[in-house]
């Protein structure tokens, strides 16, 4: 086991690497908290690399595309070698194929958006942020001004599978800060 020193970035306490020498932090919480602009913050205050997690997730796959995250990215990075991904890119609210993405081994991954701090994933997990606005309202004009008005609707049905992901896979709960 790494045995490295833990950290602080601001209020966020971070434990040593597990995931080989890469220190891995995950964001997750609803759509339209915030999550976005806190991982921008902590990106710079732990000098990260940040994946998000709508680079993989589409209006019909929100979360069983996680395999591709693991394979092509997180095994990689545990041998201290770089991982790669297709990236999802949206435009017009369509989720297409983007760009290839190569991740070499960074000191510091942000995993951010939902489902970034899943169950299967915490083993690895240095610390996992909760981020949450409790105004559902808030939380769904805040994503429709940043998505577009043609988003509304499946961004309110993203919603409803929130729901019900964040209460099966008990996200909140394991989180160790709260924001």
């Amino acid at each position: 086991m790494n045995t490295k020193a833990c950290f602080e970035s601001g209020s966020v306490k971070v434990g040593p690497p597990r995931l080989g020498d890469v220190t891995l932090v995950a964001v997750d919480g609803p759509s339209g908290s915030g999550k976005s602009t806190l991982a921008d913050e902590l990106a710079v205050d732990l000098d990260a690399v940040i994946i998000r997690t709508d680079d993989f997730a589409t209006w019909d796959d929100p979360v069983a595309w996680w395999p591709r995250l693991r394979d092509g990215v997180l095994e990689p990075l545990a041998h201290a070698r770089p991982g790669t991904y297709t990236r999802t890119e949206w435009s017009d609210g369509v989720p297409r194929p983007g760009a290839v993405i190569t991740v070499n081994p960074p000191k510091v991954l942000l995993l951010e958006g939902v489902s970034a701090g899943r169950r299967s994933v915490r083993r690895l997990l240095s610390a996992l942020v909760w981020r949450e606005l409790p105004d559902r309202t808030e939380r769904l004009e805040r994503a429709v001004a940043r998505d577009g008005e043609a988003s509304r609707a499946p961004l309110t049905a993203w919603q409803r599978f929130e729901d019900g992901w964040f209460a099966v896979d008990g996200t909140e709960t394991a989180a160790d800060h709260r924001m």
